[in-house]
């Protein structure tokens, strides 16, 4: 209750506007998009809190260390050790069979400049999950942010990803310089399920 109160302030108060379709009834992984400022993180909230989604999000371990450890996991946190990417997909599967609905955050084209290509990690963690991928957005032009559609991933990389390119096309993040076109590596090379480590925020 406190934290739907919050992110009705929230709305009510701040300059963004809640544009959503309704929250997935099962576990979903959650593309955060455009991802180009740290705020996006505050508004990936907010949406959560208002239509009461359980979200978990990947993060390097060194954002949990020390005091940070308990703030950070109580905000969904997972830390992720890229010397051991396949324990992030087997903690995924044991929540699934625990029956847990929530949502998976994963934001592939990351924040840093230089990027060319979203990662291919969201992909492989819900083709080897059977995880629908739900689009978060945000669009710096209208001032709005919410959830998209919830699509079926087939496993073929270019339908896929098609799929995602016609949503997100007319979407602008809050620092549009940084934004990059949704498309995996994978797909300038051979077809097929893609392979690749979740990228951590």
């Amino acid at each position: 209750m406190i934290r739907r109160l919050i992110a009705l302030a929230f709305w009510t108060f701040g300059r963004w506007k809640l544009v959503t379709e309704p929250a997935p009834k099962r576990p979903t992984i959650l593309i955060g998009a455009p991802h180009t400022s740290n705020w996006d993180f505050v508004l990936m909230l907010a949406i959560a809190w208002s239509l009461g989604v359980e979200v978990h999000w990947l993060g390097k371990d060194s954002l949990f260390a020390g005091w940070r450890r308990p703030i950070m996991r109580g905000l969904g946190g997972i830390p992720v050790d890229r010397t051991d990417p396949s324990r992030i997909v087997a903690e995924v599967v044991d929540r699934v069979r625990a029956d847990e609905v929530f949502g998976l955050v994963i934001t592939p084209d990351g924040t840093r400049g230089g990027h060319t290509h979203w990662k291919s990690g969201f992909h492989r963690i819900a083709v080897q999950t059977g995880m629908p991928v739900t689009l978060g957005y945000v669009d710096s032009l209208t001032r709005t942010t919410g959830l998209g559609p919830t699509l079926e991933m087939t496993g073929d990389i270019a339908e896929d990803m098609d799929r995602i390119r016609e949503f997100y096309a007319d979407k602008h993040g809050i620092r549009p310089e940084k934004q990059i076109t949704p498309r995996l590596r994978e797909e300038d090379s051979a077809p097929g399920v893609c392979e690749g480590d979740p990228e951590p925020s």
